[in-house]
């Protein structure tokens, strides 16, 4: 068995310990488990809606001839740049089917953009909403995404081309505010 990892039998709860896992926290601190343990999905219900949104980022890094490739538009699978943005999109617009206690937002709005540096692309999502919850999830969801779909459409050209620096650069909404890494540039 997994270090730090425990069981517990699953039973039917009671309507007082139903009304009890709705709460900020699950007895033990924990807002993803409820007081037995077991994983549950925050109750956002009573949060009013508020308008949000956050911006991540993700690096490919490229060999100078992917690089060539992509700038001028040779790369043999086609249209690398409008793959991956379409791809972050939708990614962003599926964030909650992929990570378990993600909740089901609205996107309102996505964009995913790219900066040619020298040896990599950089990849900008950012994703909007006015709902209850943020969408730094889907942000960080999109530019991933967006950064496979790259990294699937020229790995052809160079096994060795590589996702990373994954991270969120900044957010605005919701009870925390607004939030801007001390790096972004």
């Amino acid at each position: 068995m997994e270090p730090g990892f425990r069981m517990h039998k699953t039973r039917k709860s009671s309507a007082s310990e139903q009304t009890r896992d709705t709460d900020i926290d699950g007895g033990d601190g924990f807002t993803h488990l409820s007081g037995d343990g077991s994983a549950r999905m925050v109750d956002v219900t009573a949060k009013a809606p508020t308008v949000r949104s956050a911006t991540a980022e993700a690096t490919v890094l490229v060999a100078p001839p992917v690089l060539a490739a992509l700038t001028g538009g040779s790369v043999p699978k086609g249209d690398v740049w409008a793959i991956a943005r379409i791809a972050g999109i939708q990614a962003a617009k599926k964030c909650s089917e992929l990570l378990p206690l993600a909740h089901v937002i609205g996107i309102h709005g996505a964009t995913v953009d790219f900066e040619v540096r020298e040896d990599h692309i950089r990849i900008l999502a950012t994703a909007r909403t006015a709902d209850r919850t943020g969408v730094e999830m889907e942000a960080l969801t999109a530019a991933s995404v967006a950064g496979l779909a790259m990294v699937d459409m020229v790995k052809g050209l160079d096994r060795s081309v590589e996702l990373t620096g994954i991270k969120l650069l900044e957010k605005t909404g919701g009870r925390s505010g607004a939030w801007r890494r001390e790096d972004h540039l």
